[in-house]
């Protein structure tokens, strides 16, 4: 033990003492270093005992204190802001600004899901016909979206299928299927016999009919449609649409005359598809940043000033220098585990200093996080809400005033 340094008694701190220097050159930490080594050598049993230690020793432990608050701390600030700071410039002072939460991260998010649900987002729905054939009931959507110009195949995902019937105005505008105003029509048979019109035509009876009625022939096609007609149900299975039921020729969209039984694997009508491509929500979901934060290492947060910690925050350092500083002692006491004498020898306490060293150290650690945690946005809203809640108790208590005059 006799080789080893010992403290001196004393120390004077110069920019460089420190390994890195990230504060040597700010007045404040100078002044506290040579403290700092008064308090540590104190605490460790100086002057009763010998210190194995230096003031390089003890200013290296210092500058660690300091930077291990520093990276609590601002690992706290950006799990409270990472949702406002992803995406900003990362050439932002961070150091010196005051971040303000917006809903900018989460409206991108939203339009994810108004995307998947069709009512926005930044993905575009495509759209293609399915043309139904009479007695056919499975279409190969892939094959059918090939022919429309997507090579890929495995690239398509559909998000809605739907079948538009024949419109009502449509039906009733149509002189020979039955509810039109046409020739011979129910309608113009109708009012033939009041005042003679049904001989006008479509065009003439159309004319002379009431708005009225025109709105209820609309509503009892769309009726008897829902009621008599049966709309179309689908599966899918790996983009394959099956139909249910079966399509019967002639039931289309454009009009026709009805089935052909000449004709049974005729022209059956048209379904929609509407679908994303993969690659469109991958280039809507993935965009290049070169000079934004992308994660939570690129946050631009800079080593703490230590002249704008307070008393709060400096008595943690000096108390995480202490339990550094027993560390290193206790190692250099681990080199000599015992010290012989005249007819004796004597055990040194290592162990017992790293053992004590990694205890305060976590103590440390448990109560800053705990400290930054009930001082997170969240549990400062709670705390409001509990005292305003409180407030509002306490004055029902109060009796009201009432007044006559």
């Amino acid at each position: 033990m006799a080789n080893i340094p010992i403290w001196p008694g004393s120390s004077s701190f110069h920019p460089g003492d420190t390994p890195f220097g990230f504060y040597d050159n700010d007045p404040v930490f100078e002044k506290d270093a040579d403290k700092v080594c008064t308090f540590v050598t104190r605490r460790l049993g100086y002057p009763l005992v010998e210190i194995e230690l230096q003031a390089i020793n003890i200013y290296a432990a210092f500058e660690e204190a300091v930077t291990i608050y520093g990276n609590e701390l601002y690992a706290y600030k950006i799990r409270e802001n990472y949702l406002t700071l992803e995406g900003a410039p990362s050439s932002i002072e961070i150091d010196e600004s005051i971040v303000t939460p917006n809903l900018g991260r989460i409206i991108d998010y939203s339009e994810q899901y108004g995307t998947e649900a069709g009512t926005g987002g930044n993905v575009p729905w495509r759209k293609m016909g399915v043309p139904l054939s009479g007695s056919v009931q499975d279409y190969d959507l892939d094959a059918i979206a090939a022919q429309n110009g997507f090579s890929q195949s495995n690239d398509i995902e559909i998000m809605r299928v739907f079948y538009e019937n024949r419109p009502a105005s449509a039906l009733m505008m149509n002189a020979y299927d039955g509810f039109g105003f046409g020739l011979g029509g129910t309608v113009a048979a109708g009012i033939d016999g009041v005042g003679g019109l049904g001989g006008f035509g479509y065009g003439g009876g159309y004319l002379m009919m009431p708005l009225n009625y025109d709105m209820q022939i609309i509503q009892q096609i769309e009726m008897n449609d829902m009621v008599r007609i049966s709309n179309y149900s689908f599966e899918m299975h790996d983009n394959v649409l099956r139909v249910f039921p079966i399509p019967t020729a002639g039931n289309n969209v454009s009009g026709s005359a009805g089935f052909d039984p000449n004709n049974p694997s005729g022209s059956a009508g048209t379904m929609w598809v509407e679908f994303m491509l993969k690659s469109d929500r991958s280039s809507a979901s993935i965009v290049e940043a070169y000079d934004k934060i992308k994660m939570v290492s690129g946050v631009p947060y800079k080593n703490p000033k230590y002249n704008e910690i307070n008393s709060v925050g400096r008595s943690w350092i000096f108390e995480m220098t202490l339990a550094i500083c027993k560390e290193m002692l206790g190692y250099v006491r681990g080199k000599y585990e015992t010290i012989p004498i005249p007819n004796a020898e004597i055990t040194l306490n290592q162990a017992d200093l790293i053992a004590a060293s990694r205890e305060e150290k976590e103590a440390l650690l448990t109560s800053l996080r705990a400290f930054f945690d009930e001082t997170s946005r969240e549990k400062l809203l709670e705390r409001r809400t509990m005292e305003s809640n409180f407030v509002m108790e306490e004055l029902d208590r109060v009796p009201r005033v009432i007044y006559i005059g």
